[in-house]
């Protein structure tokens, strides 16, 4: 009986601390959670593409953000508060916690590191991560940085761009209408990436600038990928599209000033 009792008192304790145990691990779960679920913060204007690279990757994630407006034409980007949390004072500039980074393209890759179910968004396998690197890097200094030379005069006083801008435009563009030939994605694989988020920001930029010349319905491969990208990027519009055509009325503006 004495056995039998201290067995039974064992039994108990043993239920009790598995009780304790199994509360702990839930307080655990629910903290790891509650951190996890926390919103990042993103400090950006909607007009700028690489902004949007990020909003579309949060959106694709499923991870909740809250999006600071910061206006770079209003000289926020300079006051001290930001300054403080960025001193290079760039944006996009994401605030996770305790960790702070800026450009678009590492914050998007951190995100789907971080927070992706699976790794779709950026594959592990070593020859298509290295393609998805290539088309981040090619859209940061290939692709919108042609853009950019199209319109940033335009837009702020500069002087008028040389048909030489447009025909590199063009060029680029017949360079990603190869990338996406097959109705592949970008990566020349069958699901959507962070390096299509980066081309998909300025394609859709371009899209609502409507340059002069350049035809876009001449790139059909392009055509399609855009429509696939737009359809498969949840809440597109907040996170893409209100940005890019808010970017393509303000040049349009200019243009025609």
């Amino acid at each position: 009986m004495g056995s039998s009792g201290i067995n039974a008192e064992y039994m108990g304790s043993s239920g009790i601390n598995a009780e304790y145990m199994g509360s702990v691990s839930l307080a655990t779960a629910l903290a790891s959670e509650s951190i996890r679920m926390a919103p990042i913060d993103v400090y950006g204007m909607p007009l700028s593409a690489p902004c949007r690279i990020v909003t579309m990757t949060a959106e694709c994630l499923g991870v909740e953000y809250n999006f600071k407006m910061l206006d770079l034409m209003a000289g926020e980007h300079m006051k001290p508060e930001f300054l403080a949390i960025n001193p290079m004072h760039n944006i996009p500039t994401m605030v996770d916690g305790e960790f702070v980074m800026n450009e678009s393209r590492a914050i998007a890759a951190y995100l789907v590191n971080k927070y992706g179910k699976d790794d779709k968004l950026y594959p592990k396998d070593a020859e298509v991560r290295a393609r998805v690197d290539q088309r981040l890097y090619f859209d940061m200094g290939v692709f919108y940085k042609a853009f950019g030379e199209c319109v940033y005069p335009v837009m702020f006083g500069g002087a008028t761009p040389g048909q030489d801008k447009y025909d590199k435009v063009k060029e680029i563009l017949g360079w990603l209408d190869g990338f996406v030939k097959d109705g592949k994605f970008s990566a020349g694989n069958d699901d959507l990436t962070i390096g299509d988020l980066a081309l998909l920001a300025t394609y859709s930029t371009l899209v609502a600038a409507d340059l002069p010349g350049i035809d876009l319905a001449e790139y059909k491969n392009v055509e399609a990928w855009y429509e696939r990208c737009c359809k498969l990027v949840p809440n597109y519009e907040k996170a893409n599209g209100e940005g890019a055509a808010a970017f393509g009325g303000f040049f349009k503006s200019k243009a025609s000033a």
